[in-house]
This record gives C-alpha cells, sequence and structure tokens, in this order.
C-alpha cells in the first residue's frame, strides 16, 4: 500500500448528500479481477451520457478539475453496500484523500485499508470550505497526517483525529496482510512449538450398519508431516 504522509492537491468540491457506493461505483462493474480500471467508471452514473459521453455539468468532467485529488464531500459519504469498489474506484482515479463531515462506517474503514485518507471535519468547516473552494480558482489543500491538519494558501489551518493505529499503517503504508506479514517469523515459531494434532475418524456406514471395527477406527494426523 502506497504511505501517506502529507499531500497537497486540487480539490474537487462534490456538493450532494449520501453519496452511497453504488453511485460511486454502480453494482455492474463489481466484478474486474483487479483493483486497476474502476477509475474510469467512477461515478459512472454522474460523470456519463448515454454511450458513455462526458456528461459536461458534471464536477470532474469540468477542465478546471482535471486532475483533482482531493475529494470535498458532504455528510454520510460512502453509505450504503460495503463493496470495498468504491474506495478502489477513488485511488484509481487519483484521489488521495476525502474531506468530509461524516462517514459511513465501512467505507470509511475500507479506505484506510487502502491508502485513502478520509478526514472528518466540523459541519461549519466543511462549509467554509466549499465556499473557499467556489471562491478561489484552482482551490488547493494540504493534507498533512503526520501533523493531523487541512490548511490552504489563505491561512486556513485545520486539525482532524484519526485513530493512532489507522495512522501508523497508513503512514508506513501497511495494509493487513502487510501488517501481518511483520510477524511471519514470529507466527512461524508459534506454529512450531504447537503443531496441532488431529485425529480422523473412518466414514460410518450411510445405511446404518454396525461395523464397530469400522466405526471405530482411527487415524492420527499431525500438522505438516
Amino acid at each position: 500500500m502506497r504511505p501517506f504522509l502529507s499531500h497537497t492537491g486540487l480539490v474537487a468540491p462534490l456538493d450532494r448528500l449520501n453519496v452511497d457506493t453504488d453511485q460511486i461505483v454502480p453494482k455492474q462493474f463489481c466484478k474486474l479481477v483487479t483493483r486497476e480500471g474502476y477509475g474510469r467508471v467512477l461515478f459512472y452514473d454522474w460523470r456519463y451520457l448515454p454511450g458513455e459521453v462526458p456528461n459536461p455539468d458534471f464536477i470532474l468532467n469540468l477542465p478546471a478539475y482535471r486532475g483533482a485529488s482531493i475529494l470535498l464531500a458532504r455528510e454520510n459519504f460512502g453509505c450504503g453496500s460495503s463493496r470495498e469498489h468504491a474506495p478502489w474506484a477513488l485511488v484509481d482515479y487519483g484521489f488521495r484523500a476525502i474531506v468530509a463531515p461524516s462517514f459511513a462506517d465501512i467505507f470509511y474503514n475500507n479506505c484506510l485499508k487502502n491508502g485513502l485518507l478520509p478526514v472528518t471535519l466540523p459541519e461549519a468547516d466543511i462549509n467554509e470550505l466549499f465556499a473557499r473552494a467556489a471562491k478561489f480558482r484552482s482551490y488547493e489543500l494540504k493534507v498533512d497526517l503526520e501533523n493531523q491538519t487541512v490548511a490552504d494558501y489563505e491561512d486556513l489551518r485545520l486539525s482532524f483525529s484519526i485513530s493512532s493505529f489507522s495512522r501508523k499503517c497508513l503512514l508506513q503504508g501497511l495494509d493487513d496482510i502487510e501488517l501481518i506479514s511483520q510477524y511471519e517469523s514470529k507466527i512461524a515459531g508459534y506454529e512450531n512449538r504447537y503443531r496441532p494434532e488431529a485425529r480422523l475418524y473412518a466414514p460410518i456406514d450411510p445405511l446404518g450398519n454396525s461395523d464397530e471395527d469400522n466405526s471405530r477406527s482411527e487415524l492420527t494426523f499431525v500438522a505438516g508431516k
């Protein structure tokens, strides 16, 4: 997973409430075998007109927001289905952080596991950011995970909270597998010390015949041998 220390990028203001994961990635696209390629279908029903013609009225299709890497959103972002394809699409498109007043819990955690930083700020701060994004051309923010701040070049500086564990994983670029891999030698040592032994019994006659030797016969299996 790509580490997140700090990121400065163009802000795309998506001024919509309760954006759910089916709007982020419609269900018919949740069948690719890799995480790559989902950026093309991000916000598909909003980005495209019939025939996949870009919708000129959608925020991400406007020339001023090309290359945006910070998404500014409203409350309850990522609600609905728990599909992990939603953060995959946002990352594949190029977003590194989402700033909103609230997130759906599963979506929030899926973002953390995919190197996408969800920043939660009070609604008053979000309103101010939307106002600034409308006022200043090519509005940029710096999201600093090390110092847990969001700042712009107009003297705005805001602080946000994140769990120490999630912060550590993002700073070091550790997903769940990479985190566990750090303890591979200790896991292997434990398994070698406590190698489990399982007892397997011969199958019972499905007709119910009382073959004492068959029903009670026993095999011993030692894991790894």
